[in-house]
């Protein structure tokens, strides 16, 4: 297993791809949901987020992010879409989904099943999946764009999480300033213990009004929306729900902001 040291690669989802984080910040970033009191208290499902995307203060984009309850599983989507005069010269066409199955387990929702990220980023393509075997503890990646198909399993532990999902698990956790937690995420054909800074509190004005949030950066390695090059951060808001009212990541020239505008949360 090898430790991402920080964000190297390509995109966002949002999200949040987060993250894909993310979203298209999306980019990205952290997975597995908690069924107990403490998920059924940190956040609605289904819960749909609906984000501006900026790029040096003028809107690029928009980015959703949701989550859908499917009976036996729940599906995570990000997209993310640029602006109609950003596609002129540069279009992004990002959807990243990824479904959870829902285990008998008190203490989980499910665990990661299926992962599939299809972008499109100017000239860039990408059609990848991962099959997650909970039994035989393997991960199966597909590269759907390979002339070959390629199709190579790896192995991987019991809780092993995609690179989207990550982030409701985030939203579950007790998170206090200037301690790390640790997600196991499987992406890029490669396990990472992946860290999630807590970095502080600070108050923003939001479309909730001015709320205190948490500032999270989240290092890992993923693929998504606008060709990261920097760090991203994740302001949360303080509270029992953890919304992401605001995310920021640097690309290849300056910077994108997302902020939350609208939704059911």
């Amino acid at each position: 297993m090898k430790r991402e040291p920080g964000y190297t690669s390509a995109g966002m989802q949002f999200l949040l791809r987060i993250v894909a984080a993310a979203v298209a910040l999306g980019a990205y970033v952290i997975c597995m949901i908690l069924l107990s009191p403490a998920f059924s208290s940190a956040f609605s499902v289904p819960e749909k987020l609906i984000f501006d995307l900026t790029w040096t203060g003028v809107k690029a984009g928009t980015a959703v992010l949701e989550v859908v309850d499917e009976k036996d599983t729940l599906r995570v989507i990000s997209t993310a879409n640029s602006a109609r005069w950003v596609s002129v010269f540069y279009t992004v066409d990002d959807r990243v989904e990824a479904v959870l199955s829902k285990g008998k387990s008190q203490n989980f929702v499910g665990q990661s099943k299926n992962y599939r990220i299809k972008i499109r980023e100017g000239k860039h393509r990408r059609d990848k999946e991962i099959v997650f075997d909970h039994v035989r503890h393997t991960a199966l990646f597909i590269d759907h764009l390979a002339k070959d198909k390629d199709r190579k399993e790896y192995p991987v532990n019991d809780n092993v999480f995609d690179p989207l999902s990550v982030l409701y698990y985030v939203r579950t956790m007790k998170l206090e300033i200037g301690k790390s937690v640790f997600v196991d995420v499987f992406d890029s054909k490669k396990l990472w213990n992946v860290e999630v800074q807590v970095l502080r509190k600070e108050k923003i004005n939001t479309i909730l009004g001015e709320v205190e949030t948490i500032v999270i950066k989240p290092l890992m390695k993923s693929e998504g929306i606008f060709n990261r090059k920097g760090e991203i951060l994740i302001w949360l808001t303080d509270d029992q729900k953890k919304i992401p009212v605001k995310m920021h990541t640097k690309v290849v020239v300056g910077a994108i902001t997302a902020t939350l505008v609208g939704g059911t949360y």
